[in-house]
């Protein structure tokens, strides 16, 4: 076990399998703070690191200039998903963030691609804590703690060799990527401001900011618009050519996107899992669970990837729960 996670256990915590958990529940508008070791991290340093990734993934790599994060997609040559990076730099590095379950294969699908490139890949995960921060007193909580915090979505903030991100959403979130050996005293200084929470209480909030995952269940099953990359700023159209690209652009230029991921409530005491399917009003199977988190008011909140047109004729379904759809934070006009 980390001294990270025997840190932990002394703040009440329990750790299985390296998943982090407290017994208590916060309530629905706590500021909470989360252990976020759940997600894997990836550097990538050397003089051709951007120029790498910017053949690999959707977003534009070179605005990763140390003062501004982006979601990015990671995509087959067909297309498909891969993974979600949560991306960002600081000096010469390049940081992708991403579920941890995925850490090997993506890691070694991308280092089989370096070739002659003058690129180093490592897997950070464990030399770094990375905690969330969501609440209205998160800001404030920042401030005491460090003297000033990124406001803007995505923008990013280091103070000696702790860096910030702020996340997208109209709940104010944060990120904080620290060295190992500084993450219990932050810890103990941001726990007086807010109340520590498991990973499902952080998953709720993501996807109430309307904030797809990739998972091993979902990896290759969606086009990075059938997940909303597009509406979160996270593909970009005229940085040239990656992996997938002939697949996304098309998908943008020639014609309305037909699959679409929504945000709804399922009044059901069973959890839906990533991958399971979701049913249009005769049954048929419209789509799929992107990701779930229970709700504190009962039930499970979902991001789910729906047919559009089925939505149009009568409600959809999982597992014969009807499922109540609620707005997402931002326009899928795109």
């Amino acid at each position: 076990m980390s001294l990270w996670h025997e840190f932990l256990l002394t703040q009440d915590a329990s750790v299985n399998d390296g998943n982090v958990s407290f017994s208590h529940k916060p309530a629905s508008d706590a500021t909470i703070l989360t252990d976020l070791s759940h997600y894997g991290l990836l550097s990538l340093e050397g003089e051709d690191a951007v120029t790498f990734l910017q053949g690999q993934v959707t977003n534009d790599v070179k605005k990763l200039d140390g003062t501004q994060g982006h979601y990015s997609g990671y995509c087959t040559p067909k297309g498909r998903l891969l993974a979600l990076f949560l991306a960002f730099a600081r000096q010469d590095t390049v940081y992708l963030q991403f579920d941890r379950a995925l850490l090997e294969a993506v890691s070694k699908r991308l280092r089989m691609y370096v070739l002659r490139s003058k690129v180093v890949i490592k897997d950070i995960s464990d030399a770094t804590v990375r905690l969330g921060i969501a609440g209205n007193q998160a800001s404030s909580a920042l401030q005491a703690l460090f003297g000033n915090v990124p406001q803007t979505e995505y923008a990013t903030s280091t103070f000696e060799d702790v860096m910030i991100i702020r996340l997208p959403g109209a709940l104010a979130r944060y990120e904080i990527i620290i060295p190992a050996e500084k993450a219990a005293g932050i810890w103990s200084a941001l726990s007086q401001h807010a109340t520590p929470a498991n990973k499902t209480d952080w998953d709720l909030r993501e996807i109430h900011a309307g904030i797809p995952e990739i998972v091993p269940a979902t990896q290759e099953a969606f086009v990075p618009q059938m997940i909303n990359l597009d509406a979160l700023n996270g593909i970009n159209f005229k940085k040239g050519c990656y992996t997938g690209q002939e697949i996304v652009a098309r998908t943008h230029y020639l014609g309305k996107v037909k699959r679409r991921t929504q945000l709804a409530h399922i009044a059901t005491d069973s959890r839906p899992n990533a991958g399971d399917e979701v049913q249009d009003a005769t049954g048929a199977v419209t789509g799929q669970i992107v990701r779930s988190a229970p709700n504190p008011g009962g039930g499970y909140d979902v991001l789910a990837e729906i047919r559009l047109e089925s939505l149009e004729n009568g409600p959809v379904s999982w597992q014969g729960n009807v499922m109540g759809l609620l707005s997402l934070p931002y326009s899928l006009e795109k």
